[in-house]
């Protein structure tokens, strides 16, 4: 564990930085994590693509409880950590922001450029045909559809899931594409499903044109967000990360700060002197 002032140090020294967000970033805005400070699962994990695609039991179950999620993630605003993060883009220290959340609250905020990894939870996609639809009107048609399923209430829990848990989901109705009738699906990564390839690439592009790495809130559980450390360090760029608890890149890290996020970026975008400021 180090200091706010190791953090100010590396942010100077890099001042290109490739910034990789994850769930801890969004945790102030209300919307629950996965992992305790050991990296280990606080609930079950989350539904898996291959389960949601093969079995309507699973769907209804998902959309059931989706369904009452919205009310916090739809709301959900950016906190202290975004609105940081989109000052420190908008002083030129962030180069790009790969974000693993699905919240869209980085661009809420106020960032550009972000890449999306595992997609946006507020589109919803057919598997069919490829249309998609805001969620906003999808959470409409799902709440005409199912009236007295509206009225339950359950604790929010992460990506706008909810403990919701009843014996029978089975006579809840899930919504068709409005375009051919297929089945929809939250335009985000399963686990088990693949990151767009396209997405990956561009992310790839980005780090290697930077010239540190910030992984902020976010314990690197997941491969598909480890990769990124990794590559970093293939290219001997120097890593720092912002984190309350285990990493599994802690190995690889040139600095580790322990310390609630949001006032630790505040802090940090309060301290930097933007790159052209400087250097005039």
């Amino acid at each position: 564990m180090t200091t706010d002032t190791d953090l100010l140090a590396f942010a100077e020294r890099h001042p290109r930085l490739f910034v990789l967000t994850g769930a801890g970033v969004s945790t102030e805005s209300g919307i629950p994590d996965y992992r305790d400070a050991q990296g280990n699962w606080k609930r079950p994990p989350p539904v898996t693509f291959q389960a949601f695609m093969g079995e309507e039991a699973t769907r209804k179950r998902y959309w059931a409880r989706s369904m009452i999620g919205w009310r916090t993630m739809g709301q959900a605003q950016p906190g202290p950590a975004h609105r940081a993060l989109a000052a420190l883009e908008s002083q030129g220290r962030v180069a790009m922001l790969l974000t693993q959340n699905v919240d869209g609250l980085h661009q809420a905020a106020g960032s550009r450029n972000v890449i999306d990894l595992h997609g946006r939870i507020d589109t919803v996609r057919c598997m069919a045909c490829e249309h998609r639809l805001p969620r906003v009107d999808f959470q409409a048609e799902l709440l005409r559809l199912n009236p007295d399923w509206a009225a339950l209430d359950a604790r929010a829990a992460p990506d706008g899931d909810a403990d919701l848990e009843v014996r029978d989901f089975s006579g809840f109705d899930i919504p068709a594409c409005p375009a051919c009738g297929g089945l929809l699906k939250p335009d985000v990564v399963f686990f088990g499903e693949s990151v767009p390839r396209h997405r990956v690439d561009a992310a790839y592009s980005a780090l290697d044109a930077a010239d540190g790495v910030l992984v902020v809130g976010s314990s690197l559980m997941v491969y598909s967000g480890f990769r990124f450390v990794q590559r970093a360090a293939e290219r001997a760029l120097p890593v720092a990360a912002l984190n309350l608890g285990r990493t599994r890149a802690d190995g690889l890290l040139s600095l580790k700060v322990e310390a609630p996020i949001g006032p630790a970026l505040e802090r940090l975008a309060g301290l930097l002197v933007p790159p052209d400021v400087r250097a005039a």
